[in-house]
């Protein structure tokens, strides 16, 4: 019989969806220590800022802040070291290959449990212009509004 795996939201990175148009996800297991996941499960994770870059057939989140474990003393690692993530060779490379081809960004998008492992939501991004960012803060208003209508309270409208 086949578990059913929960899943636990532990970060999400909103500044990338106001940053970037986002084309495609994709889910990357993460290569971490014992002392890092005990400070996750605390919820001690910033995914601001950070990105990930492709070296030699290896994915690496870069910046992904895990704040160090009160608990861990000597065998806490430095909060801002590069984390590799886990995914198959063919899916690192067709991911690369758009990277250098159409100028595309990979930028985490949320950390979560699956389970009990570490998952890492890759999004491949092209980066917004400030009329693109504007335009989506004038939608998101404009669905406020309709959305405080049509349940009834009294809006700008």
């Amino acid at each position: 019989m086949s578990e059913i795996k929960t899943i636990k939201k532990i970060s999400d990175n909103r500044s990338a969806r106001h940053e970037y148009h986002i084309i495609e996800s994709h889910e990357a297991g993460v290569e971490l220590f014992g002392t890092e996941v005990k400070s996750i499960r605390g919820g001690g994770v910033n995914l601001k800022d950070s990105w990930v870059a492709v070296e030699n057939g290896q994915m690496f989140a870069r910046h992904v802040h895990i704040s160090p474990y009160e608990k861990g003393n000597i065998f806490n690692r430095d909060p801002m070291r590069d984390k590799r993530l886990l995914m198959h060779k063919k899916e690192i490379r067709k991911l690369y290959e758009k990277v250098k081809r159409d100028g595309l960004t990979l930028v985490p998008l949320s950390m979560y449990f699956k389970g009990s492992r570490v998952k890492l939501q890759v999004g491949l991004c092209k980066g917004k212009k400030l009329h693109d960012k504007r335009d989506s803060i004038a939608e998101r208003d404009v669905k406020r509004k309709l959305d405080r209508v049509m349940k009834g309270h009294r809006g700008d409208f």
